[in-house]
């Protein structure tokens, strides 16, 4: 298709604007979770509820409309088609919520932001309530509008992975947590205890060795940078793709695989392909398929064996003596099982188990089942039940997470599901790459980026999720591949 003077070509310039847009108020956000000044917490949220007034009048005008129906009766190749199924799906969207509601959630969420920060700082979770029962109220508002079945929150999933159910959730996660309960008994069975690093690892050194990390997977510096927040975050897409990690003298595997993580996002986006940047397309397919990247990136590429091979001589040259005497102690250490209250910091084998407390939760809070108010006694009691310990202190409980802040409802099952799409793929990469040990033990996963960047980067948002996870995979997605992975690899470690 020519696109001079044709319908699609409209529609590009205007949703070339819209995308700029919507970057702006990213950036926007990026600023105020690493480097705005307290005292701007008010105005920013103002600032940002006057983009996303602009950003919603863009998609729900007669224009938009106009243009979508134009394109719709010239689109006749992947490209226009994908663009117009996108450019569609934002304006319907967008015409059911009402028009005050995406700027005053945008409001909300951003002085919402910056109370979850006091709150969390000073353990009260008093100080974050207030404004987390307005947020509630407001994308129960939202999921109401949008909703098409009698699940109000099934409508909020779909905004992050579009195409998944309550219903399928439901069935995959409780096959999931079946097994990874019998696998995390059968670990905790054997009594092994495994050590972590000892001695204090400097900030500074910390930060090399997580450049050099985000260097080694692909991540572009001269498109990119990378900054420290209370929770580590991507923003951005194409040509401006930002990372940012935190810190702990004690314990470098946080800074370091929060590194590796941010980058496996950032790298999807920078890889995507340039003609589409500013476009429909120009982003990742869904958070699922995301998560799916950054979790392969830290998880089966840089928690592997050959990789923590690599790995280990890096950390005792950058720090010397770590207490862990060789690479096959450093693999065990670096995915060591352990109770841990932290999401971020969870082992493989609990971290899904993270993600399935936080989606019935908010499942139930949205759907109105319980209520703002009795949120944190509900998330102690499922957290005492689901790991066996009881938290103790709000910020490695209820207030540890952003996304509630942030307004990210529907967004949390996602982690799960990118997990269960990075087990389906890794089979298939590995059959592909029989030599990838080889290149991880010398610390270069560039192979593995590369196939990656084939198979799904450069794709964008040009696939509907299910067609390019299946289409790499080449059948249905399980959640059989993952305990498939996690058994051999902690079978291994734990000599099960």
């Amino acid at each position: 298709m020519s696109l001079r003077g044709s319908a699609l070509e409209a529609l590009l310039r205007y949703q070339r604007q819209t995308e700029s847009l919507q970057q702006v108020a990213q950036l926007v956000d990026w600023d105020q979770e690493t480097f705005m000044p307290k005292g701007a917490a008010e105005q920013r949220s103002e600032q940002r509820g006057a983009l996303e007034a602009v950003i919603h009048s863009r998609r729900i005008s007669a224009e938009f409309a106009e243009l979508i129906e134009a394109t719709a009766g010239e689109a006749d190749d992947r490209f226009a088609l994908a663009c117009l199924r996108q450019s569609r799906r934002e304006h319907d969207r967008a015409v059911r919520v009402p028009a005050e509601l995406p700027p005053e959630i945008a409001r909300t969420s951003s002085r919402a932001i910056h109370a979850w920060q006091e709150a969390r700082s000073r353990n009260e979770t008093g100080l974050f309530l207030p404004l987390l029962e307005e947020l509630v109220r407001l994308r129960r508002e939202e999921a109401s509008a949008l909703k098409s079945t009698g699940d109000a929150y099934e409508a909020l999933l779909d905004i992050h992975e579009p195409g998944a159910t309550t219903a399928w959730l439901d069935g995959v996660f409780g096959r999931l947590r079946a097994g990874l309960v019998n696998l995390r008994e059968r670990i905790g069975e054997t009594g092994r205890q495994i050590p972590a690093p000892e001695g204090r690892f400097p900030r500074k050194r910390q930060l090399e060795l997580a450049r050099e990390l985000a260097s080694g997977f692909g991540y572009d510096w001269s498109r990119g940078r990378l900054d420290r927040s209370i929770h580590p975050f991507t923003c951005g897409s194409g040509n401006d793709v930002r990372i940012t990690t935190r810190v702990s003298t004690a314990d470098p595997f946080n800074c370091l695989y929060s590194t590796i993580h941010e980058t496996g996002h950032a790298v999807y986006e920078q890889n995507v392909r340039q003609e589409y940047l500013l476009t429909p397309l120009g982003k990742g397919a869904s958070f699922g398929v995301h998560e799916s990247q950054s979790r392969m990136f830290e998880n089966q590429l840089g928690r592997s064996r050959a990789y923590t091979s690599w790995l280990f001589g890096r950390m005792t040259t950058l720090f010397g003596e770590i207490g862990i005497p060789d690479s096959i102690a450093f693999h065990g250490a670096v995915n060591r099982v352990h109770p841990c209250p932290i999401r971020t910091e969870a082992d493989e084998v609990q971290y899904n188990l993270h993600i399935m407390l936080r989606y019935e939760l908010e499942r139930d809070l949205i759907n109105g089942r319980i209520d703002v108010a009795d949120l944190e006694e509900a998330w102690n009691r499922a957290f005492l039940a689901d790991f066996g310990f009881a938290v103790d202190q709000p910020s490695n409980g209820m207030l540890q997470d952003i996304h509630w802040a942030a307004g990210l409802y529907g967004y949390f099952p996602t982690y799960a599901i990118g997990n269960i799409y990075a087990g389906c793929m890794h089979d298939v990469m590995r059959n592909e790459l029989p030599d990838l040990d080889r290149q991880l033990q010398s610390g270069d996963p560039g192979t593995a980026v590369a196939w990656l960047c084939d198979r799904v980067h450069q794709h964008g948002s040009c696939l509907e999720p299910a067609e390019l996870v299946e289409g790499v995979t080449g059948g249905p997605v399980t959640e059989a591949p993952l305990l498939g992975y996690l058994e051999r690899k902690f079978g291994e470690i734990y000599d099960l």
